[in-house]
């Protein structure tokens, strides 16, 4: 690859609406001692995406920039081609399917991206298409709640239709917990294929009055409360969030039950990608994990993609096809 080797890539400079991005020429990267370049060939839209777009919630601009955004090209997952390798690099190979996350320096709304040869990736299992293994942003998020689970513990998952709570019903069974999904009519079948073990219609009954209480009851949409939830949580329940919460009661609860030191109340934020990746790629051979995908959008058509993303109306994952 020349100096003058140029790539497509998605630009922000200001925070604000998906009209701020723009697909611009910018110069290929070249991997450092220690990491390799991936040729990506798809990567999502996601809700960390949308947000960080916005700088929602405002003090997040404390990591991602105070005026202005620190990175300019967002993008968590990826999935692509190996196409070259920096100094000492062994584990990866020129011409591999990989797959991954980048949780702190984004970067794959782009044609290629450099990361480390340790980082957060795995080699794509089976045969698996790219666009069909771009699975881990909300997997990954899933993860750091459904991790609280122990077999044989009963949990609740509201919002089991998108890409966080489709991951967590499949990461809870493999954990060996008795999952109850809450769904919309339209997302019954889609509930029963990820094995739940029972499924609530929250259309047709107020999932908040039965009459069983459960180790863990997980939001994973951000739109209900400990409040809305406490009588379903057992003597020793937790109630986690993937959100702030209403007035910000998430936070503050989970402050609050902290210096208590009961835990009640989590807003999880997921750590370790790395050996998370590996782990999710164990469980996509073993036939064990799936994604679930929404709809698919070419690069140019990006903004699209965060309009749609930002309805909150997706099953699953929104799929951006790079190259």
């Amino acid at each position: 690859m020349t100096d003058a080797a140029m790539m497509k890539a998605v630009i922000f400079r200001r925070y604000g609406p998906p009209q701020r991005l723009s697909l611009q020429e910018v110069p290929v990267p070249r991997p450092a001692p220690g990491e390799i370049l991936v040729r990506v060939r798809a990567t999502t839209v996601n809700r960390t995406d949308t947000a960080t777009l916005r700088a929602h919630p405002f003090f997040a601009r404390a990591m991602t920039g105070l005026l202005r955004p620190r990175m300019q090209t967002l993008g968590m997952d990826f999935a692509g081609i190996v196409d070259g390798l920096g100094d000492g690099v062994t584990a990866f190979q020129s011409g591999d399917r990989v797959f991954g996350l980048l949780p702190e320096r984004f970067g794959a709304h782009a044609e290629y991206l450099c990361l480390p040869a340790d980082g957060a990736l795995a080699h794509i299992p089976r045969d698996l298409r790219f666009d069909e293994a771009v699975v881990g942003e909300g997997a990954w998020y899933a993860s750091s709640t459904t991790g609280l689970l122990s077999e044989g513990q009963r949990c609740l998952i509201y919002g089991a239709s998108g890409a966080i709570g489709t991951a967590a019903v499949q990461l809870a069974k493999s954990r060996g917990a008795e999952v109850t999904a809450v769904v919309g009519t339209r997302h019954l079948d889609l509930a029963k294929r990820l094995g739940a073990d029972r499924i609530i219609n929250y259309e047709d009954e107020g999932f908040t009055s039965i009459a069983e209480t459960f180790d863990l009851v997980f939001d994973a949409v951000g739109k209900i409360s400990w409040f809305t939830c406490r009588r379903l949580l057992n003597q020793n329940g937790i109630f986690a969030a993937t959100d702030l919460g209403p007035y910000w009661s998430n936070i503050l609860l989970g402050i609050w039950f902290g210096i208590t030191g009961s835990r009640r109340v989590r807003v999880p934020y997921p750590e370790n990608a790395p050996e998370f990746v590996r782990y999710l790629a164990e469980l996509m051979a073993e036939d064990r994990f799936r994604g679930v995908f929404d709809r698919s959008y070419p690069l140019e058509d990006i903004a699209e993609a965060f309009r749609y993303v930002e309805t909150g109306q997706k099953t699953g994952i929104v799929v951006i096809d790079v190259q």
